[in-house]
């Protein structure tokens, strides 16, 4: 199986788009958690994201790729499939894509198969295994990671104290809300990005750099966008748990900078997750990528942290 199954279809709402005229992240990421529910129900496992469930698949990580933006009003589907399966995990592709069937955005998740109450992994069931065979999908060239290594991270190095050593800026602080979570009382997968994203101007200023301007045109109107993400879900805050975010910078080329956001637990010191990013300028009037210039590619290389990482 080449594409995988089709496991949800919708489209953009203009509420679900930002600033930068099109779906903003967390909306991108909060359709591709229905879209695993569409594709558990087909793996044997209908009801895992309802609030009776005595299994559910818990998302430890997740890798993201943004190929092609959607405005308001856009058409999507989404396809899935199972690209390999342990003992109790199992790594799976969505493939968000526009009527033509471009290829819009993909996200690889890493699932663990686990009760639904206290997280606990145990094995597959044959039943689901069986399903599980028939979904077999490869990773295609346009899903797999091209900026960020998805090598295992053995000990993630996110905690408050941490961020505190490293000096990482606040973009976020506050406290997880009941309409935030899910059936069972959990962040939804959505928020941490969408939590990111609201804030992330607090790190960037804003106004987004670009390129030198041109004698004789108008300056160009500059906003930002994500082209990759790798995301570790490390806990699972719940109404009432508070939460800040940290973030900084490892490293900047002239087309592309690096980005670590950290979401941890002041009162705790934990970490709830952890996310690197790539990122760009991009030209809100032409819709393409662009370069910064070498002052503001210093001025990003200066800022890099040693020592960052997920």
């Amino acid at each position: 199986m080449s594409e995988g199954v089709e496991v949800w279809s919708g489209g953009v709402n203009t509420w679900e788009c930002d600033e930068m005229g099109h779906l903003n992240v967390r909306f991108w990421v909060a359709k591709a958690f229905e879209g695993l529910g569409g594709l558990a129900r087909l793996m044997g496992m209908p009801r895992a994201f309802s609030a009776e469930a005595e299994a559910t698949l818990v998302v430890r990580e997740s890798h993201m790729r943004f190929l092609k933006e959607a405005h308001a009003g856009a058409a999507l589907t989404m396809t899935g499939g199972v690209v390999e399966m342990g003992e109790t995990d199992a790594r799976v592709l969505l493939v968000i894509r526009h009527p033509n069937g471009a290829p819009a955005a993909t996200f690889q998740m890493v699932v663990a198969h686990a009760t639904a109450r206290d997280l606990r992994p145990f094995p597959w069931p044959a039943r689901v295994r069986a399903a599980a065979e028939a979904l077999r999908i490869e990773v295609p060239p346009f899903a797999a990671a091209r900026s960020i290594d998805l090598s295992p991270v053995a000990a993630p190095t996110a905690s408050w104290p941490r961020a505190e050593e490293l000096g990482l800026t606040r973009i976020g602080m506050g406290m997880i809300q009941p309409h935030e979570c899910d059936v069972f009382g959990r962040l939804r997968g959505e928020m941490f990005i969408g939590r990111v994203s609201d804030g992330v101007a607090r790190l960037f200023g804003e106004k987004r750099p670009g390129p030198a301007p041109v004698e004789g045109q108008p300056e160009p109107r500059i906003g930002g966008a994500v082209l990759e993400y790798r995301v570790l879900h490390l806990g699972w805050p719940r109404p009432g748990d508070h939460v800040e975010l940290r973030s900084g910078f490892g490293g900047a080329e002239t087309r592309t900078r690096r980005v670590y956001h950290w979401m941890v637990d002041p009162a705790s010191g934990q970490p709830w997750a952890s996310a690197e990013a790539v990122v760009i300028s991009f030209d809100l009037d032409a819709r393409k990528v662009v370069d910064i210039t070498p002052e503001a590619l210093a001025a990003y290389q200066a800022q890099a942290i040693p020592g960052i990482g997920l």
